[in-house]
């Protein structure tokens, strides 16, 4: 199995943010990133302190939101370099990962 380096990232958002759309708006038209999800968790907290935790009485949700990408890594630094001015400090991640790249037969 062939494995190529990628650089997985990881921005913590908030469902009351307007980031998601224009942020997934960029990664899929723009940069073309090779992979992104997001996802939205049931519950956690930030800097502020200030828990986060869906429920049934909830009418204007403000639940946590994940979004992942990969890509190649010198591409996904340029896309940092333009993410860096619109993410809150503190709230994007990146790693090292491996993804194979095996060709279907």
């Amino acid at each position: 199995m062939n494995m190529i380096e990628v650089t997985m990232v990881r921005i913590y958002l908030s469902e009351k943010d307007s980031h998601l759309e224009n942020l997934m708006k960029r990664l899929h038209d723009w940069e073309k990133v090779k992979g992104v999800s997001v996802f939205r968790g049931i519950s956690g907290y930030g800097n502020d302190g200030r828990m986060h935790t869906a429920s049934l009485t909830d009418l204007s949700l403000d639940l946590p939101l994940v979004v992942e990408f990969f890509d190649e890594p010198t591409k996904v630094e340029k896309i940092l370099e333009h993410l860096n001015n619109i993410i809150k400090p503190r709230h994007m991640l990146k790693w090292s990962a491996w993804v194979n790249e095996q060709e279907a037969h």
